[in-house]
């Protein structure tokens, strides 16, 4: 097992054994901050789903109101009009087949998300096990299928992000850079909870939310409170 260094130890001392308001969380984030670069401020949310029922499942998309901190890069499969649409929308990659065979020949990933167009699905569908296993694959429950290829990617631009709770019943995201205004993080980490929260399984019962937990790349994590959240 790896220890922890000392920086990491002497962060953990400052956090209270206790659930913190969402403002509090951060201001104390902020004050165990110790490494040199931009370290993202990550969410963990566990829910009471059981996610190997699809009825149970839960995912979704939202702009963040202060963005990420980090541009993604797009890569759009298109044809004719589309394609220029992309572009003008900020794509960094743009083509049809010929990026198809691309990615089927190089399994060339160097993106950060894929959009394509439902006229393009049958091409790209060959291309499930490169981008399958990267978590790449267009999705229209992810909002990566679509005709609508200029706001979608204007979002994606700027901090649209999914969720999707894993086979454990979590839910991980980076959600703002610690460099944010305090208030910035806030935003964002209450946008994301509430979105979370409006896709609640219709058949769950019992408690949705389990625990909520904001830390950052080298920090322990702080613990929110949970009433807080739900009132």
């Amino acid at each position: 097992m790896s220890k922890r260094g000392k920086s990491y130890i002497a962060a953990k001392t400052k956090i209270e054994h206790r659930e913190y308001a969402i403002a509090e969380a951060v201001a104390v984030l902020k004050e165990i901050k110790h490494s040199k670069f931009d370290e993202s401020v990550d969410i963990s949310m566990r829910l009471g789903v059981d996610p190997k029922y699809p009825d149970q499942m839960v995912r979704g998309t939202i702009v963040l109101p202060h963005g990420t901190g980090r541009v993604k890069k797009v890569l759009v499969i298109a044809a004719g009009e589309k394609q220029k649409e992309a572009s003008d929308a900020g794509a960094d990659f743009v083509g049809g087949d010929e990026i198809v065979e691309k990615i089927q020949k190089e399994s060339w990933i160097d993106y950060d998300v894929v959009v394509a167009t439902p006229d393009m699905m049958k091409s790209v569908g060959k291309l499930g096990k490169i981008l399958g296993t990267k978590g790449l694959m267009p999705s229209p429950k992810a909002g990566t299928v679509t005709f609508n290829v200029k706001e979608t990617v204007a979002e994606i631009k700027q901090g649209r992000i999914e969720f999707r709770v894993d086979k454990a019943g979590i839910i991980n995201s980076s959600i703002a850079k610690i460099s944010f205004d305090q208030d910035k993080i806030v935003d964002n980490s209450k946008a994301f909870i509430t979105a979370v929260l409006k896709v609640r399984p219709a058949t769950l019962k019992g408690k949705y939310v389990r625990s909520v937990y904001l830390s950052t790349t080298m920090s322990p994590s702080v613990k929110l409170s949970i009433q807080e959240l739900e009132s």
